[in-house]
């Protein structure tokens, strides 16, 4: 897996904490052992054979069933849960997450963050997360709970002609240039749902990194983001609703630990609500 992420397995090593020649060696067993060559050389990197491509999704159920043995030993050892998982996109991670455990209590569990941008919650739950939070609600076996509906802003500089205005309507946007998150994330995608044939834009890495633009005069940062660098968010108006997103918490119902993840779930939920004054639905 981490080799089929790195793309060499120089990369992987880094990764792991192992060196290139112990790693190299763990690869050629495990193609000995099953029988099969997991990559390709292709230039310098190595890229996953039909068979690597085929078997890699499976690796990362073995895995993530390993990975969900020892948490339940050690539930069951221990009579609680020491160390919880959260897997998010990088800015609920920053913005919620983060902010949520600095108000953790010393008999809580340890918490561990996993990005998760462009994932779906049920594809965070296979790479180890305990708990996912996205923007969808999920089927069996999982469980999900609503957390909150939270805006996505037109950010613009104090000296703006709107900035006073407190929302924009999503038609107005169409002739200014925006400054956009990329695909995978969820305000991009909010943006396009709303607004499919926007033309005039920059494409940022972040949501940091758009309103430090926007705050450079290069047009309005359309981000989820908390406000930085003085700028002014505006509402979004889309006429019988604002653009927002839902996130929702999703877990596995055959956790070991799915009563206590869902008690976490509950609580992070009323701390987003309250942190940002926002609804539920």
């Amino acid at each position: 897996m981490a080799i089929a992420e790195a793309g060499t397995v120089s990369g992987a090593a880094g990764r792991l904490h192992v060196t290139q020649p112990s790693l190299s060696r763990q690869l050629r067993q495990l193609e000995r052992e099953l029988g099969v060559d997991l990559f390709d050389l292709v230039g310098r990197r190595l890229s996953l054979s039909a068979a690597g491509r085929t078997l890699l999704p499976l690796a990362r159920d073995v895995l993530g069933r390993a990975d969900a043995l020892r948490v339940a030993a050690a539930f069951h050892a221990q009579g609680r849960l020491a160390r919880l998982t959260i897997g998010a996109p990088a800015v609920t991670l920053t913005d919620v997450v983060a902010p949520f455990i600095a108000g953790l209590a010393a008999d809580d569990p340890n918490i561990d963050v996993l990005g998760a941008d462009g994932l779906s919650p049920a594809e965070t739950l296979r790479l180890g997360a305990d708990l996912a939070i996205g923007t969808a609600h999920a089927t069996d076996p999982f469980r999900s709970l609503a957390l909150a509906v939270l805006p996505v802003w037109a950010y613009v500089p104090p000296s703006h002609r709107w900035a006073g205005r407190g929302s924009v309507a999503l038609a107005d946007l169409l002739g200014e240039p925006l400054i956009v998150l990329p695909p995978s994330t969820t305000a991009r995608q909010a943006l396009q749902s709303a607004m499919p044939d926007f033309s005039n834009f920059i494409e940022a890495a972040n949501g940091t990194v758009a309103q430090a633009l926007a705050a450079a005069g290069r047009g309005i940062a359309i981000a989820s983001d908390d406000p930085r660098f003085g700028l002014v968010p505006l509402a979004v108006d889309l006429g019988d609703r604002r653009l927002s997103i839902r996130l929702v918490a999703v877990w596995d119902a055959r956790h070991a630990a799915a009563g206590t993840i869902e008690q976490f779930a509950g609580r992070l939920g009323l701390f987003v609500r309250r942190r940002y004054d926002a609804p539920a639905s």
